[in-house]
């Protein structure tokens, strides 16, 4: 088993794929995608945003000093005062300053979106890898079962199962989401997978006597992952954005907890009766939010394949 290190542990490269160096350089694949991002001014867009929106999720008190909840941070006379020079965000429907009201309701919908992705990370690299490293009888099975979940609606099963629970918070909705959201990345886990498992490197494995297991931690999972990582960044955003559209039905989060959903169905009623505001602002962070996580997959994407530059 010593001579298993001459085989290629993930990070081998040739002429013409991932990593290989037009110019000379000896990049392996991650080293190659690093040169790659550093020079994308998307990237830094990007990221930066995505780093802000983190510390306003773990770390509110930097950006809102009083949180809405906090007593008497909401006072009734100052219910849908429109945004002026000193406070231009205004106050939401319930007199709740709305500047803080979107910073500590990042928290909520991000830490859904990170706790939902780990969840169909996990259980879409486990079942794509079992699919497509054995195969046959295990492959028919998996497949199957993800064509099931693919047949529902996501939004409206999650909606369903929602409403069944009386109370629905953090975990609730995290599980439900995980339930209806881990199928698209065990197909793109299978594929990669398939196409992997027949590589030269591979069969060099085993021809030295490794095991499946160690085949598969050493060979398989570090060569196919990378679509996975792409998938799960925008996931990110697409949970957010699910997690918003749940809230707003009226089956996600519930008061006194502060969500941007919550915002949005409360200012929904009132924007036409001369509030914008109430709706406006929330929107707007989703949509950062969201767009955030999706051009950094896309960023990723390109760095990742280099057949798309």
């Amino acid at each position: 088993m010593s001579d298993l290190s001459a085989a290629d542990t993930g990070t081998h490269t040739e002429p013409g794929e991932p990593g290989a160096s037009g110019s000379g350089s000896d990049r392996t694949l991650w080293g190659d995608v690093r040169y790659e991002l550093v020079r994308n001014p998307v990237f830094w867009f990007s990221a930066v945003l995505v780093v802000v929106i983190m510390l306003m999720a773990f770390f509110p008190q930097l950006f809102a000093s009083t949180s809405p909840n906090a007593s008497g941070a909401c006072q009734l006379q100052n219910a849908r005062v429109t945004p002026t020079w000193d406070k231009p965000f205004g106050y939401t429907a319930a007199g709740c300053d709305m500047w803080s009201s979107l910073v500590y309701g990042t928290g909520k919908s991000v830490i859904v979106a990170i706790l939902v992705t780990i969840g169909i990370v996990i259980i879409g690299v486990i079942s794509g890898t079992a699919a497509g490293w054995y195969g046959g009888f295990t492959d028919t099975v998996i497949s199957r079962i993800t064509d099931v979940f693919f047949g529902l609606p996501f939004i409206l099963g999650a909606l369903v199962f929602l409403a069944i629970f009386p109370v629905r918070n953090i975990y609730t909705i995290s599980a439900v989401l995980i339930v209806f959201g881990w199928t698209s990345i065990t197909r793109v886990m299978r594929g990669s997978v398939i196409s992997t498992k027949q590589r030269d490197y591979v069969d060099a494995a085993r021809a030295l006597g490794a095991g499946d297991l160690f085949i598969i931690r050493k060979h398989i999972l570090a060569n196919s992952i990378a679509p996975v990582i792409v998938l799960a960044t925008i996931s990110l955003g697409s949970v957010i954005g699910a997690e918003a559209t749940l809230t707003f039905l009226g089956v996600g989060y519930q008061r006194p907890t502060v969500s941007w959903g919550l915002l949005v169905n409360e200012g929904q009623t009132l924007a036409l009766a001369g509030f914008p505001h109430l709706l406006v602002y929330p929107c707007a962070f989703i949509v950062i939010t969201v767009l955030a996580f999706i051009l950094l997959g896309d960023v990723l994407r390109d760095a990742l394949d280099p057949r798309t530059r």
